[in-house]
């Protein structure tokens, strides 16, 4: 059987003059080759080496980098198995997996947050209740970061509105659950005008929040409110019920709030996961530093 580096020169050399690809493919061709057949140090790899060449790539190398390279080796190899080289390619039974880069989480802008709040109070009329369920819809997911899945699924049960407390008993993925607990007085006098106006639907289906029909809300009809109001502020402008979540969590963390809280009042079981927050604060950290640390505080003179 040929050498590994025979092979790709032969294979190269039937792209240009036999199969007539362009110069620009064969580049990538002969530069994905060249790293693969110097990685497995010129010897015909099996599965675990692939595995490992695969790995590789996906720590040195951007996904759409890392999707062209191993298209070009598999590629190698299919042309090897069709021309009766190989019998089988190792790749047909080899589980790639290409790492997707880390999102960072998008944020909505204050004075989108406010607007939208401000659009919807200004909506409301005593005539029309769907008016005041719009007002908790996005108060709720601005001051609490709960999911729109949690959002929906609260009920008479695990919503508690006390004197001067408003507890949520969250059961969120995995079923793990959180307390939430606010006490801003706006939010607290709203939810006992909510809970007036919608109380013989909370008592009869346990639910909190309802559509038009008077039945229990869907994570549809939370997008549908946020577009709505959205739309009567104008601007081009998209947001999702999950980035209130993450303003939420960016927002505490600007403040100063420990991330550990965050990852309490998130839900997340790894604080990896919330650790996400931390890239998107980094001009609030450098007005910090420049406030806080006690050089700021000292003068010198040469």
């Amino acid at each position: 059987m040929k050498t590994l580096s025979k092979s790709i020169a032969d294979y190269l050399e039937a792209g240009e003059y036999e199969r007539r690809l362009s110069p620009d493919t064969l580049k990538a061709y002969r530069i994905d080759l060249r790293q693969f057949a110097l990685f497995v140090n010129g010897v015909w790899p099996d599965r675990d080496l692939l595995s490992s060449y695969v790995k590789h790539l996906n720590q040195n190398f951007a996904p759409r980098s890392v999707k062209r390279k191993v298209a070009s080796v598999r590629a190698f190899y299919h042309e090897l198995k069709l021309n009766g080289t190989l019998e089988e390619s190792p790749f047909d039974k080899l589980h790639i997996r290409i790492q997707s880069p880390k999102q960072l989480p998008r944020v909505i802008p204050t004075h989108i947050v406010h607007n939208l709040l401000q659009c919807a109070y200004a909506a409301y009329s005593p005539d029309r209740r769907d008016t005041l369920r719009d007002i908790v819809v996005l108060e709720l997911l601005f001051s609490t970061g709960l999911r729109v899945s949690e959002l929906c699924a609260l009920s008479k049960d695990t919503v508690i509105l006390e004197a001067g407390n408003l507890r949520l008993l969250v059961n969120g993925k995995g079923s793990k659950e959180r307390v939430l607990q606010i006490t801003t007085p706006e939010l607290l006098k709203l939810m006992r005008i909510y809970y007036h106006e919608f109380h013989t639907e909370i008592q009869a289906q346990g639910f909190i929040l309802f559509n038009q029909r008077g039945n229990p809300i869907s994570p549809q009809s939370v997008r549908r409110i946020i577009q709505k109001h959205l739309k009567k502020i104008g601007g081009e402008y998209h947001i999702t019920p999950h980035m209130f979540r993450h303003t939420f969590a960016t927002s505490l963390l600007e403040a100063g709030m420990d991330i550990r809280y965050i990852q309490s009042l998130l839900g997340h079981s790894s604080i990896s996961t919330t650790q996400i927050y931390t890239h998107v604060t980094t001009a609030q950290q450098t007005l910090l530093l420049a406030e806080k640390h006690p050089r700021g505080k000292m003068t010198f003179s040469l």
